[in-house]
Formats: C-alpha cells, sequence, structure tokens
C-alpha cells in the first residue's frame, strides 16, 4: 500500500468535478483541490490513466505526492508543467 496526497489544478469546471468524482472514489477529500488516497499499485495505475483522460495537459495539471510506500519520496505530474519564476531580485 501506498499513500498518496493527489493535488490538481483544472481549468474548467466540469473537467474538476469530474476528477473530483474520480478522486472520491479512490480516497478522501482534504480540501478544495487536495486528496489523500491509500492505493495499492494497480489501483494507483488505474485512477493516473482515468485522470489522464480527463484533463487537458496544455493547461491542467494534477501532482501525486508518495508519503508512504516503495515509491516513498517521490512527486509525479501528469499535465502542463509549472509555471518558471522569473521574479528578478536586485539587492
Amino acid at each position: 500500500m501506498m499513500h498518496v496526497v493527489v493535488c490538481y489544478d483544472v481549468s474548467e469546471d466540469k473537467r474538476r468535478t469530474k476528477i473530483h468524482k474520480v478522486l472520491k472514489s479512490y480516497g478522501e477529500w482534504m480540501q478544495y483541490s487536495v486528496f489523500e488516497c491509500d492505493l495499492t499499485d494497480t489501483q494507483y495505475a488505474r485512477l493516473r490513466r482515468r485522470l489522464q483522460k480527463l484533463i487537458q495537459p496544455e493547461t491542467d495539471n494534477i501532482l501525486f505526492y508518495f508519503l508512504r510506500g516503495k515509491h516513498h519520496g517521490t512527486v509525479e505530474r501528469i499535465g502542463c508543467p509549472p509555471p518558471r519564476d522569473t521574479t528578478v531580485f536586485f539587492c
């Protein structure tokens, strides 16, 4: 079993609702776009595949933070990459 925190950022309400419903069947809703899930390898693979089909990869992203299990400490992402910080600091 692995303990995974799933966070998502989805730009459209309809897709966001579908993703929320899928995740409710795999774990516990913690707050807005965050779920905690205890999953087997098979369940994780199935969940990832289902979510991959729902998102628009150009605008949406889903992050999987592995807190327990054989993938402990790793993070996986599906969808668009995070925005780059282009802040310039002058001293």
